[in-house]
């Protein structure tokens, strides 16, 4: 429906006497016979003008010419929904819009990200030779499916390369992220990137660091999830940019680890293959826990008399982890999700030795299902063992979701009824009748407090 409600966008303003085309990555996933995810317009007429056309817009950035058109709700008296041409009468989910900017030039980049100033135009031509890649540059006309190529997008699309518009190092200067979407383009669809729109970047790479943090890490992320990420993590490192971005996975490379366990060769290589066999779609932090899951490894390798030993490497990769989180300025949430998938992964190892309490308290850990995982994606990208990863799945579902997570046999407020002193103490008693409980040895209230009464005698206690 999102590409009904922009066509119906440039139908209104061609009635309305103004040029209008979808541009940009719909039009581009449009001929390539993907699904967009979204849908963005491009006019001569100023924000001004369709802001009047369409009244119920949001100026997102009225200085550059763009505003948001958001799809209204479907109109319940209108006869004919799914074939209504009026702008007003379509259906929309809450939050879907479309993307309407004015034709312009840019002027000037100083911040390195975004045009200094901006001139209107009238030419659609004008619009399409300011903007990054010619797979990007392209005009449609929805109405009559008639393509504008102003730049060689079809045939870039039709010989799988990715080509900046115009000169390379004055597109890169204008818009250092454009590097990053260089590489990310060009792994999400497979295609090779342009010698000289290589070159530019590699010698540019060392300016990425103008772009905010933030917008680095969403094009990472990006990269980890559209379902190409291996490649993407190659061209990071041909361009250079992985050097600048994530130093700490370029430490990666040529780092041995023992053969025994790891015959697909050194850290880098693991990695490479571990990310090849994300999901997709993938959660974000399970990809950024796959890529980091083993970053501790390059400041921890050493060759022991009996192999190669990475000693502590998980509590080193978690702060190393963490600092990665804090400096790509993650949510406290996503960071606390990809610090435990890095901390809580070489536990597997021993999950068929775990007692009950402990193997319960384990695949407990919230989001226990990407852990689960990242571990058989480890084990398929090095020795290809699967029998933790079977037995945690087996012995799972073998037990029931209550004995898992039960309602506590007794609280602190029963301690205290008891004649206990609250204090640091409880915690440890309380966890010493949870491991009875997840263990089977105490089924009920009165057992808890016997037993409380045998370990934890009350005279020890009292008030």
């Amino acid at each position: 429906m999102l590409k009904d409600f922009a066509t119906s966008i440039v139908r209104t303003l061609r009635e309305r006497g103004h040029k209008a085309y979808l541009v940009g990555g719909c039009v581009r996933d449009l001929l390539l016979d993907r699904e967009p995810a979204d849908y963005d317009v491009t006019t001569d007429a100023i924000s001004e003008e369709v802001m009047r056309i369409f009244p119920d817009t949001y100026a997102v950035g009225a200085q550059f010419g763009v505003v948001l058109v958001p799809q209204p709700e479907r109109d319940v008296a209108c006869n004919a929904p799914e074939t209504c041409r009026e702008v007003t009468c379509y259906v929309s989910g809450r939050g879907s819009a479309v993307e309407v900017a004015t034709f312009r030039s840019d002027i000037g980049y100083s911040d390195g990200r975004h045009p200094d100033q901006v001139r209107f135009s009238k030419d659609p031509r004008e619009d399409v030779e300011r903007r990054d890649f010619t797979i990007n540059g392209l005009l449609l006309d929805p109405i009559t499916n008639e393509i504008l190529d102003y730049v060689g997008g079809r045939k870039d699309l039709d010989a799988g390369i990715i080509r900046t518009i115009g000169d390379p190092e004055r597109r890169f200067a204008e818009d250092k992220l454009r590097m990053l979407r260089a590489v990310r383009f060009a792994a999400r669809f497979d295609y090779v990137i342009e010698p000289e729109t290589l070159r530019a970047i590699q010698e540019l790479a060392a300016q990425i660091h103008q772009v905010s943090r933030e917008r680095v890490r969403d094009e990472l992320s990006k990269m980890l999830t559209e379902g190409h990420a291996r490649q993407a993590f190659i061209l990071l490192d041909r361009t250079g940019l992985l050097h600048e971005v994530l130093p700490e996975i370029e430490a990666m490379k040529g780092v041995a680890q023992p053969p025994q366990f790891h015959p697909e060769g050194d850290v880098f290589v693991h990695t490479l293959l571990l990310l090849e066999k994300l999901p997709h779609p993938c959660p974000v932090t399970l990809a950024w826990g796959a890529l980091l899951h083993d970053v501790g490894k390059p400041a921890t390798f050493r060759v022991a008399p009996d192999r190669i030993r990475f000693d502590g490497h998980v509590d080193v990769g978690v702060k190393i982890a963490e600092e990665i989180c804090q400096r790509l300025r993650f949510s406290n949430d996503d960071t606390k999700q990809i610090l435990a998938l890095v901390d809580n992964h070489m536990r597997f190892g021993q999950v068929q030795q775990m007692n009950e309490s402990t193997f319960k308290r384990f695949v407990r850990l919230p989001q226990f299902d990407q852990h689960l995982q990242l571990h058989r994606m480890d084990c398929l990208s090095s020795h290809g063992n699967l029998a933790a990863y079977d037995f945690t799945r087996e012995k799972i579902a073998s037990i029931p979701p209550a004995a898992i997570r039960p309602a506590p046999l007794i609280t602190g407020e029963d301690l205290i009824a008891a004649g206990y002193v609250p204090g640091p103490k409880f915690k440890e008693i309380l966890a010493a009748v949870e491991d009875g409980q997840l263990e089977g040895r105490l089924h009920n209230k009165d057992a808890a407090m016997a037993f409380v009464d045998s370990e934890y005698p009350l005279q020890m206690h009292q008030k």
